[in-house]
């Protein structure tokens, strides 16, 4: 198994063009600014980058700004439980990812129309993880694409094959190392 055959997203919370075109290209990036208001030019020149480097680009929670900057889609994690985005107009290739943790959580990424879903946290090292098999359970009950999201390190990537994920997301992963 070689790691990139797996789908692979990271989570930046600013655009720093010099770390980013250090990482591989097939990796998709997951723009998550949480403050009220988003720079546009920043995620504009984000946008450019994703453009030219021939990757995804994905943006938390706001899908006005990515209609209106042309992007790839947008993350919805999993505090966010609204339906409103269902009355907007798509493109077609417009993509919604998500994040859950538990079943209530996996049934209102259904409804709000989620392609692939982020089942987290799999390998962290806290209390409350879900690990294989909770990843498994979860796995099942959601019919579309599962992705690996929390704790993904270079001493577990291996493990990912027990999984047999759609994907891998990371944020550490990334920072330090890296493929």
């Amino acid at each position: 198994m070689h790691k990139y055959l797996y789908k692979q997203y990271y989570f930046i919370e600013k655009f720093d063009k010099n770390h980013l075109k250090k990482i591989n290209k097939k990796i998709n990036l997951i723009y998550r600014n949480y403050s009220k208001v988003h720079d546009e030019r920043t995620i504009k020149n984000l946008a450019r980058f994703c453009s030219i480097e021939n990757r995804k680009l994905f943006i938390a929670n706001d899908f006005k700004l990515a209609l209106k900057m042309n992007i790839n889609g947008v993350y919805l994690p999993s505090f966010n439980k609204s339906i409103l985005h269902n009355c907007y107009k798509f493109k077609k290739d417009f993509k919604i990812i998500g994040s859950a943790h538990n079943i209530s959580e996996i049934r209102i990424k259904i409804l709000q129309n989620v392609k692939e879903i982020f089942l987290a946290p799999v390998f962290k090292e806290k209390k409350i993880i879900l690990g294989i098999y909770g990843f498994l359970k979860l796995k099942k009950i959601f019919k579309g694409k599962a992705i690996v999201l929390g704790g993904v390190a270079g001493h577990n990537i291996k493990k990912l094959r027990l999984l047999n994920p759609e994907g891998f997301a990371a944020i550490k992963y990334y920072k330090k190392k890296g493929p």
